[in-house]
């Protein structure tokens, strides 16, 4: 379900065989990339590549994943973000709270600026 792929020092994650981030997969998503930050200072971009809808519970997975960063001097970032999903991140006033980049490349870019 969560795919990861390392770039140099990076860790990115996306999901694969769905287009939705709801509460039926919330729970072994969010363990997944809970466990990510382990390590201490680990940076890590969740690539929404494909995903259509998030609910609550994938938002609270950001949430989650954000205070895990910031607890264990890490970074989280999200990329590839559709205009429908972009939507609720505006509705939700998200935008303001996470890192969010058009593509991939900037999103990586971004670790080094």
């Amino acid at each position: 379900m969560l795919e990861t792929e390392f770039i140099d020092d990076l860790i990115v994650v996306w999901l694969k065989e769905t287009d939705r981030l709801n509460a039926p997969i919330s729970e072994p998503v969010k363990e997944g990339l809970l466990e990510l930050f382990n390590k201490p200072g680990n940076r890590v971009i969740f690539d929404l590549r494909g995903i259509k809808f998030i609910d609550s519970s994938g938002f609270g997975i950001f949430l989650s994943a954000m205070k895990a960063a910031n607890n264990n001097v890490g970074q989280f970032k999200i990329c590839n973000v559709t205009n429908e999903v972009m939507e609720l991140f505006k509705l939700l006033q998200l935008h303001h709270v996470f890192e969010i980049y058009d593509k991939l490349d900037a999103c990586i870019a971004s670790f080094n600026g």
